[in-house]
């Protein structure tokens, strides 16, 4: 909260500076705030796309894995899984939207590489291992739009409230300061041409 000023022109002449320089912060934030709704909601499109995707990856991806546990017995499927290499080719750079950094995630490669032993595994467990291997891909991309997201999100919630502390607070401060000077000053000059006044004429019948 800014402090209560003196009625001078000095101050008068900042409370104008101040009020001007608030009401072009308002607008900029308000712009920003703009853009940043935009991009967010954008991305909430993008996330309700691939959570719909996802829903229906996992559903194959699990029936697929129904299928390798029948073919070839669930402690044989955990036992070839454990040769799949954890994925760690993650690429991740950051773009900058109105100063708040989200995330993009190179994509995947949905191709796989034979990874474990052709022996006593069937067409059933590459169909698993395929299948999951669509799963991990779009976790990837749905991870990457979540947190954009979130932080979008927090961006626009700090930049509402720097709008309205500006808009509720500040400014009407300011106007009333400059208000409260002006009223003093004018005061002030009126007081002082009537003392100028009375001065003339006391001097008059002086002389």
């Amino acid at each position: 909260m800014p402090q209560k000023m003196d009625p001078t022109r000095g101050n008068l002449v900042q409370a104008k500076k101040s009020f001007s320089a608030a009401r072009n912060g308002k607008d900029l934030l308000e712009q920003k705030r703009q853009v940043l709704m935009m991009e967010l909601v954008r991305q909430i499109q993008s996330a309700r796309r691939i959570q719909q995707e996802l829903s229906r990856v996992f559903e194959t991806a699990y029936r697929a894995l129904q299928r390798a546990n029948i073919s070839i017995g669930i402690d044989m499927v955990e036992e070839i899984s454990m040769a799949v290499p954890e994925e760690d080719g993650f690429m991740i750079r950051l773009r900058s939207v109105m100063g708040v950094e989200i995330p993009e995630i190179d994509p995947l490669p949905r191709e796989i590489s034979p990874c474990y032993s052709f022996w006593q595994t069937s067409a059933s467990m590459d169909d698993a291992y395929k299948e999951f291997r669509n799963v991990l891909v779009l976790l990837a991309r749905l991870a990457e739009v979540e947190t954009s997201v979130y932080r979008l999100a927090v961006a626009v919630r700090r930049t509402h409230r720097r709008v309205n502390a500006l808009e509720k607070v500040v400014i009407p401060f300011y106007e009333q300061t400059m208000a409260f000077i002006d009223s003093v000053l004018e005061e002030q000059e009126r007081e002082d041409f009537s003392r100028m006044k009375i001065a003339k004429k006391i001097s008059g019948k002086v002389t």
